[in-house]
């Protein structure tokens, strides 16, 4: 692994467990074992280290996503794959992780020297799409806003404002968001599915 990979995955490490607001570059580079000024030598600052750990997380979803499609048996197992795969991700995320990546987003995306990928709703769509064409999904549903609907709910599972921490399991609040909007995009065949894996989650 190169010094630039290896930075972006140390950070991207305290960042899902501190937080980025709490995370400092000394942090890091003490994590990493490495002088702050190797740090500095591949990044600028904090806002540009985020960039690049943005961009790898989107090019890692992209990448996921695809790997379970290809090794699930259908969408709708796929996509129950990778609910748990969040889930277990989630556990070791700071609440706070999720405000503060809105906040240090915005400041990257007005610093138009910096070029930052989001994770985002458009490395999805071919997911819903193949759900419609193993008629799994109803053909009559608008796939670019069933796509974004469900990466707004996912990306708001960590919203502890919404979802107070203290009287919701990130469990039961997928349950009764995702779930439940799968049922409704659901034909009876994808139902059927959709009640034999719920009982995992």
């Amino acid at each position: 692994m190169d010094t630039r990979s290896k930075i972006i995955d140390g950070a991207a490490e305290l960042f899902r467990k501190f937080g980025i607001k709490a995370v400092t570059m000394d942090m890091i580079a003490s994590h990493l074992s490495i002088s702050k000024r190797t740090i500095y030598e591949i990044f600028s600052d904090k806002d540009e280290l985020l960039a690049g750990v943005l961009s790898e997380m989107a090019r890692k979803q992209k990448e996921l996503g695809t790997k379970v499609l290809e090794e699930s048996g259908n969408t709708i197992e796929a996509i129950f794959r990778l609910i748990e795969i969040n889930l277990d991700h989630l556990q070791t995320m700071s609440p706070g992780f999720n405000e503060d990546m809105q906040r240090f987003y915005q400041n990257i995306k007005m610093r138009k020297e910096i070029k930052c990928e989001m994770p985002d709703y458009k490395n999805n769509q071919h997911i819903i799409k193949r759900g419609v064409k193993e008629k799994l999904f109803r053909k009559e549903i608008n796939v670019d806003i069933v796509n974004r609907t469900l990466f707004s709910m996912v990306f708001n599972i960590m919203n502890f404002e919404l979802y107070p921490f203290e009287i919701f399991s990130r469990r039961e609040v997928i349950k009764n968001t995702v779930i439940n909007y799968l049922r409704g995009i659901a034909t009876p065949e994808g139902l059927e599915i959709i009640q034999k894996l719920e009982k995992k989650i």
